[in-house]
């Protein structure tokens, strides 16, 4: 993808810095003066969620559940089967977290038109700690059939998601960040839903990331550029349906390959990646992401670095993988 197509002060310490939740916000406003199926349901959570934008504007097409998430997501599939577009809000520990049951049955395994936005994701939660730091939602979700999945990058993609959601038919699945992030792309930079991004080009390895730690990456790979060390960079949004053929050749070009996350590595991005080049083009590969572990309360950039998910942890494991790249 052509620089132009991101932000232009992407390497500048003035860089716009907006909460993932917003584009949320925003595009469920978008989608609610555009088609009038669209409802937003949340459990006591619309103004961290910012599922509030929409309340205050369609009232009549907000349901307030309560601290209910089961209950909500039931809701939520009933609508769905009558005709309506619902969103599901609410913190990603809650949703999917307290109903995977719900998820699973009454919308996967129904195959209805239910959107579930999980808020709060990942360990930049910060102090709100562990049992507050969704890292598991990728993992637990990308194994039920039907659904899609998808991590925004920042607070533009976020907007597109939503409204890509309602435009998709079946069930989906987005998560937010609540910290406010760079913004990295702009209103043209193309999204697409199942297609990876290519946001720098590189020779040496490929460095492929989700949600806000692209823009970590995309650090990383310009000072790893310093260092003689070409590093192409992907934004892999849409955990599923995982882009196949972007990776695959990606892996092809490059010999080694490094996968990002806010998630728990286990059977999150890192997993997905790793099962697609098993059975295409198998490289040597590392994982940065949440080490099988509980977070703690702290602030997000200090939990990152504990936690290895910093550019430090990122240039270390391109490092550490393009030893093992096989010579040609």
């Amino acid at each position: 993808m052509s620089d132009k197509k991101l932000n232009p002060k992407l390497h500048e310490s003035e860089l716009e810095q907006i909460a993932t939740r917003d584009g949320y916000g925003e595009g469920l406003v978008t989608l609610g003066e555009k088609n009038k199926d669209v409802v937003v349901l949340t459990g006591d959570l619309s103004a961290s969620t910012r599922a509030k934008k929409f309340q205050d504007k369609f009232p009549e097409r907000f349901i307030e559940v309560g601290v209910a998430e089961q209950n909500m997501m039931g809701i939520a599939a009933g609508l769905a089967l009558s005709g309506k577009i619902p969103f599901v809000s609410s913190y990603a520990v809650f949703v999917p977290g307290r109903c995977w049951d719900q998820l699973r049955v009454s919308v996967c395994y129904s195959n209805v038109n239910v959107k579930v936005a999980g808020a709060h994701a990942g360990i930049s939660v910060g102090p709100d700690g562990a049992t507050h730091q969704a890292l598991e939602d990728i993992a637990s979700v990308r194994v039920l059939p039907n659904i899609a999945l998808v991590v925004p990058c920042d607070v533009n993609e976020a907007k597109k998601t939503t409204i890509a959601a309602a435009e998709r038919e079946g069930p989906f699945y987005f998560r937010f960040s609540r910290e406010k992030t760079p913004v990295i792309t702009k209103e043209d930079t193309p999204f697409k839903v199942g297609r990876a991004e290519t946001f720098k080009e590189g020779s040496d390895v490929t460095i492929v990331a989700c949600g806000p730690l692209v823009y970590q990456s995309l650090i990383a790979a310009a000072e790893l550029e310093k260092e003689n060390i070409s590093a192409k960079v992907i934004n892999n949004h849409t955990i599923k349906p995982i882009d196949k053929l972007a990776l695959a050749s990606a892996a092809k070009e490059t010999g080694a390959m490094v996968t990002v996350e806010e998630a728990q590595i286990n059977g999150g991005l890192g997993g997905a990646v790793a099962e697609v080049l098993v059975e295409s083009y198998p490289v040597p590969m590392e994982r940065v992401g949440m080490p099988d572990t509980f977070g703690e309360s702290g602030k997000p950039e200090e939990l990152l670095e504990k936690y290895g998910m910093s550019v430090k942890k990122i240039k270390e494991a391109v490092n550490s993988v393009i030893k093992r790249k096989v010579k040609k």
